[in-house]
Order: structure tokens, then sequence, then C-alpha cells
């Protein structure tokens, strides 16, 4: 049988396929009819179409802040992307975030019934963080990972014995790409989208003071509303940026008091582990570790780190067994 984990993320889908490795990454996204609600594109097609369409075309996101809000979209949307990559039947480990409750797997079994996968599972984002980055786990060594998505962003301390202590927060990379577009307007009058305000974050975005880094930035003029361009550095944007990373830190420090004393000192001793697309931000790892006076330890790969977790747990069914959600 087809074995695959499937990371059905806000922003992006990763899929990893057992035997082949990472098979498809996909923006999490349809366009669709607004009168009638048929589908007219998927995945990265149809991101690209957000902020260009016509008002009869909605461009939606069918997993918002982690949590599937449109069945039907988000079913045809797995449907689309199970045809790429496997035949119906498959089995199907998703991973989820950090305290996911029993409602929500409720939704993830439904879409992936209409989908065609035939047996799902559940493990939660911080053990498959840790697994994709070879972190090595066992009953007596606590980690404390953190694993920051586009809508959440998932805290625990864990050993393989089972979740410490953990929590996941409505916070994560979109809600900094916002910020931007309102800082954006604020300081120079230009109105920018969210595709603009994304690429923003990723080419210029710094937590290091004076790093020197500028853009050309397209937008519309507010006053006039005419097309205009400006140069935005990576001081612009370090206000809405610190914003959000500074309550990721506030959350972390919080987990951290609620741990037993003999728990603390192991996640002193061994540091944090931090996986998502944001820790690739200039300066991330300098920044946490001055935040949380921690040795911080950065994914390889951090926005895939998750999804390889999923597949090197399918490859080992003693393991996968230890850290499965029921």
């Amino acid at each position: 049988m087809i074995k695959l984990a499937i990371d059905f993320g806000t922003s992006a889908t990763k899929i990893y396929k057992l035997g082949y490795g990472i098979v498809l990454t996909e923006a999490t996204c349809v366009t669709a009819q607004k009168d009638t609600g048929e589908i007219r594109a998927f995945g990265n097609e149809a991101k690209r179409l957000l902020g260009k369409t016509a008002d009869v075309t909605d461009v939606s996101f069918p997993v918002w802040e982690g949590e599937i809000v449109s069945e039907k979209r988000a079913a045809a949307l797995l449907e689309y992307f199970m045809q790429k990559v496997a035949k119906r039947g498959a089995e199907a480990l998703f991973c989820v975030p950090t305290g996911c409750t029993a409602f929500s797997r409720e939704k993830y079994l439904r879409i992936a019934k209409t989908a065609g996968i035939s047996r799902v599972k559940f493990a939660e984002a911080h053990f498959l963080s840790a697994l994709g980055q070879d972190v090595p786990l066992s009953e007596s060594n606590p980690i404390f990972s953190i694993d920051i998505g586009a809508g959440k962003t998932s805290f625990a301390a864990f050993s393989l014995d089972g979740t410490i202590a953990g929590l996941t927060m409505n916070v994560g990379g979109n809600n900094i790409d916002i910020h931007i577009i309102d800082h954006i307007a604020e300081m120079f009058n230009l109105k920018i989208g969210s595709l603009t305000s994304e690429k923003l974050k990723n080419t210029v975005g710094s937590l290091m003071q004076n790093s020197g880094r500028s853009t050309i930035v397209n937008g519309r003029d507010v006053p006039t509303g005419r097309p205009r361009s400006v140069s935005v550095t990576s001081e612009d944007i370090l206000f809405p940026l610190r914003i959000y990373i500074d309550k990721i830190v506030e959350y972390a420090e919080l987990l951290l008091k609620k741990l037993p004393a003999e728990v603390s000192a192991a996640m002193c001793k061994n540091g944090v582990y931090f996986s998502g697309g944001v820790c690739g931000i200039e300066g991330f790892a300098d920044y946490m570790e001055e935040k949380l006076q921690m040795e911080v330890h950065l994914a390889h790969n951090p926005e895939t780190a998750v999804v390889a977790g999923g597949g090197r747990a399918l490859g080992n069914n003693a393991l996968l067994e230890r850290i499965m959600t029921e």
C-alpha cells in the first residue's frame, strides 16, 4: 500500500511519499466562482491569482490558522493533490498542530475519505518536527520544540514517553504578512497585496539592526490611487516582524515556566528546536538565543521539517505507534 505523510497547512501543503521523499509542495489555495461555487483553479495556480481576479471569483484558503474552515473546498483540493501523487486507497499520516482536537481530526477524516484515502493516522507537529531534524528521541531526555506555521505556532516540551506540556497559538507567518501590509500603508502611503507582503518578508525581512537589505516594492498610492514604487529596507519592516516574533517568545517563556524542575534543567542543556518558514528570516537564531537565553537549533530545511518527520515515522512502525494521536 502507498503510504503518505501530509502536512495540510494554512499556506502550503507538503506530501511525503514513502520510498520517494517529498513529492509535492503547493499552496493550500483554491479559486471558485462565487455564484455557483465551482472550483476553477487549485494550488499554486490559484494562489497566483490572489488579488488579480474579478469580483465574481473568490480566491480562498480552505485551511485557516491550522483549522479546516471549508470542508468542501479542502476535500476538492486534497483530491487534486492526491491525483498528482498516488492512486486512491493510499494510507496517510496527517501532521496536525499540537493539541489538535477530536473535532478537528473528524474534519480531516471526512476530507480524506472524499479524496480517496483509505486509512488515516495523526501525529502532532512537535514530534514530527523533531524527527525531521534528526533529533534523537528517548523516554529520559525531554526536548523543547517550536514549529512556526503560517497560521499557527505549536510549542511543546516532550519525550518519547509523551507530551509534558504543550500549546498552540493562532499566530504565524500570515500575521506578519498582514501587519507588513498595514505598516507599509502607514509609512509610505502605499497599498500592497498579500503576495507582495510575503515576498517582502522573505527577501528583506531581518531581525538584525542595520541589515542593509532593500528592494523595490510596487503598489497603489493611497491618496491618488495611481501605481507607485518605493524602496523598502529591512529596517522599514523590523517593527512588524518583531511584534510577532516577540509574541512567540512570550508564549515560549510561558510554557517553560510551567515545566517541572528536572525538565527545565534538560531544556537548558538541550536548547530549543525550531522549524517553520519564519525561521529563515535573517538573524532569527541570534535573536531567539538572546531573548530565551537558550541555545537555538534551526532545522536545515525549516519549511519541510514536519512532513519530513512524518515520512521518517512512516518508515518505522514501532516509532509511529509511540507518537500517534488517538
